[in-house]
């Protein structure tokens, strides 16, 4: 199995920086994909960005040039740092893996960590 620890959300005002972490621990082989979702108050959850054990990236359209995702593949842990943040990004940011154990392939969630970004 897999656990996921988020680190990082809080409060910052519009224009402000933020920097989310999430390390995967646990009995599994390797992990593929991981990336970042967010989901604000009566909307969906999104995807933000993803990347993969090579680094390729892939990001929300809306988001390039804000965010950017970044991995550490020895700590297993992904990074998002968050720029020129604004209300809109408000939500609940979310982990997400892609890993691989004796339970074969699965994906996993993190419990969420707020961010608010205040006007």
């Amino acid at each position: 199995q897999v656990q996921l620890v988020e680190s990082g959300g809080g409060l910052v005002q519009a224009g402000g920086s933020l920097r989310l972490s999430c390390a995967a621990s646990g009995r599994f082989f390797r992990i593929n994909t991981m990336g970042w979702y967010r989901q604000a108050p009566g909307k969906q959850r999104e995807l933000v960005a993803d990347i993969t054990s090579g680094h390729s990236t892939n990001y929300a359209d809306s988001l390039k040039g804000r965010f950017t995702i970044s991995r550490d593949n020895a700590k297993n842990t992904v990074y998002l740092q968050m720029n020129s943040l604004e209300p809109e990004d408000t939500a609940v940011y979310y982990c997400n893996v892609d890993a691989v154990g004796n339970f074969g392939g699965r994906n996993y969630w993190g419990p969420g960590t707020q961010v608010t970004v205040s006007s």
